[in-house]
């Protein structure tokens, strides 16, 4: 049987892949090992977990889409999302980011690419198997961490599925692997698509 402990170096371990701060990092695995349970956290946990580095952690945690602000100003997209470091806040964990810190305290890996193909499956996508193709192609199409709804149909019709764009763009962004990118009008407008935001803790 394996103690806390382990579990909380696995996880660390695999964060470090990520990030190279030792001591944000030790911070932000027992965070997140608190916070995936039940799929939110507030400041004042935070608080009692990270002590003097809390308001780092959110920063760290929201800046890469591991946790993000319950309080939103206009939309749940992420930009729409007000992020305060303070008591009375609290913030959630996208369900692709669960399921990476539960695989990574079992093996000390972060593998988005079997969280990407179990989450799909528990959400009952028939084409769970290439979810994790679709979301390669993504970021491979993706500059600064964005897409356009045009390239999105592209990768999925490459892939045999561009007769359902429209249910896996939905998928995509329920799943937390992306959120819209409402806030670039100039840029929409430009590119006469929508245009959507990747999860950055997936590249």
């Amino acid at each position: 049987m394996k103690t806390d402990g382990n579990y909380m170096n696995k996880l660390e371990k695999a964060l470090n892949r990520l990030f190279k701060n030792g001591e944000l990092t030790s911070c932000l695995a027992s965070v997140l090992a608190h916070a995936s349970k039940k799929g939110r956290i507030s400041y004042h946990e935070v608080a009692k977990i990270a002590n003097d580095n809390a308001e780092d952690i959110v920063l760290l945690g929201n800046e890469w889409r591991l946790l993000l602000p319950m309080r939103t100003v206009k939309s749940a997209a992420w930009e729409d999302r007000l992020l305060l470091c303070e008591m009375g806040e609290s913030y959630e964990v996208p369900n692709i980011v669960s399921c990476l810190v539960e695989e990574a305290t079992k093996t000390g890996r972060w593998d988005p690419e079997y969280a990407i193909t179990k989450l799909f499956k528990e959400m009952d996508e028939p084409a769970w198997e290439r979810m994790p193709k679709l979301v390669e192609g993504l970021q491979e199409e993706a500059k600064d961490y964005k897409v356009t709804a045009i390239q999105i149909k592209k990768i999925c019709s490459e892939l045999g599925l561009g007769d359902r764009v429209d249910t896996l763009i939905a998928g995509l962004k329920a799943s937390g692997v992306m959120s819209p990118k409402l806030s670039s009008i100039a840029e929409v407008s430009r590119e006469g698509t929508p245009i959507y935001e990747l999860n950055p803790s997936l590249l």
